[in-house]
């Protein structure tokens, strides 16, 4: 007895130090409300992967979730999170292009692909090959975790039929960002605009069209003003990834780190199966509601993308004159998507 006694105590004694645990604790940044299904996809996919993955490991985490700018704004998380304010936020490139500029690169390459999944998997192996690709984080102080954020295949979204590129003449057409690129060459005038806007300002005719992708034109209604859909596979987007802040990334467990991967590429699968889905269930809601889809002609698409200056060479040698290496970038995404099956119509790198 006396020994099975000891043999217990010695036991329980043992349990604390093979029971302790790290416990970490991280704050979410993010300037877009939840409705956005890339901030769905932290709080329904990223947040319980990464917690069931500390605990599987002995180790725990707590989040706090910050959306729609209760502590960034749409564009400020990356500065956020380099500051410390938050531990993990969605560093948007499309919104931060001083800082993340070579993440830009498929906002300056138009017609490669529709195809949003080869898009995302394309530019999550080059943050994970490419060192080009991550300097910009590093020097600002973040580092990169993944669920790369992309946009479905851009189209064009009018208050007036278009058959041709003709059409476009003299017409007043908004795009986001670089995207106003996309213009150059079709007789259009090009406008600054961003979702927030569109609905009410082609309602009140400051332009007759809008750059857009199908699953923001239906929850915008953008149907109702500009009923004409034109799908001339402008292409998928990149618009930004999950980040950490790099001192705090630093500091955590291999498995801590292994667990943040874990949770991002959990919620990268998610985020393009429901996106996907959603691009099909948006095309056929606007069809019904009366818009007018069409995909247009071989002819128009090739003379559109003809027709546009290669502002891709133009990006990249500037910033390659400020010691950031987008030709690298550019080189190695053409040549991914092209290797991944895709076939632009202009070959951006090249020319």
């Amino acid at each position: 007895m006396k020994l099975k006694t000891l043999a217990l105590a010695a036991s329980i004694t043992a349990i604390p130090a093979a029971g302790i645990t790290e416990s970490y604790s991280a704050t979410i940044a993010a300037g877009h409300p939840p409705v956005f299904r890339w901030i769905r996809m932290i709080s329904e996919v990223f947040v319980p992967t990464v917690t069931a993955e500390m605990e599987a490991s002995g180790s725990s985490i707590t989040f706090s979730e910050q959306y729609g700018g209760s502590l960034a704004k749409v564009g400020e998380e990356l500065e956020a999170v380099e500051a410390g304010l938050a531990e993990i936020g969605t560093c948007q490139s499309l919104f931060d292009p001083a800082k993340l500029a070579v993440q830009n690169v498929t906002y300056y390459t138009p017609f490669v692909s529709p195809d949003l999944r080869k898009v995302a998997t394309v530019i999550d192996d080059m943050h994970a090959n490419l060192p080009a690709m991550t300097e910009a984080y590093g020097e600002n102080g973040v580092t990169y975790i993944g669920a790369p954020i992309v946009i479905d295949d851009y189209l064009l979204m009018t208050n007036f039929p278009v058959t041709s590129l003709a059409d476009l003449d003299g017409r007043k057409i908004a795009a986001p960002g670089a995207a106003i690129n996309w213009l150059s060459g079709t007789g259009a005038v090009g406008v600054s605009g961003n979702l927030t806007t569109y609905y009410n300002e082609l309602k009140t005719g400051v332009y007759d069209g809008v750059i857009v992708f199908a699953s923001a034109a239906l929850p915008g209604k953008l149907f109702e003003v500009a009923p004409y859909i034109t799908r001339a596979g402008l292409g998928a987007q990149y618009a930004g990834s999950l980040c950490a802040n790099a001192d705090w990334y630093a500091g955590l467990t291999d498995d801590a780190r292994a667990a943040l991967h874990a949770g991002a590429d959990a919620a990268q699968v998610w985020y393009v199966d429901q996106l996907e889905a959603a691009v099909t269930a948006s095309f056929t809601a606007m069809e019904e509601a009366g818009a007018t889809i069409t995909d247009a002609p071989t002819d128009m698409r090739e003379a559109w993308a003809t027709g546009m200056d290669n502002a891709a060479r133009e990006w990249a040698s500037q910033l390659d004159g400020q010691g950031k290496p987008a030709t690298e970038v550019l080189s190695t995404y053409m040549s991914a998507m092209r290797d991944a099956g895709a076939t632009p119509l202009r070959n951006w790198d090249s020319e």
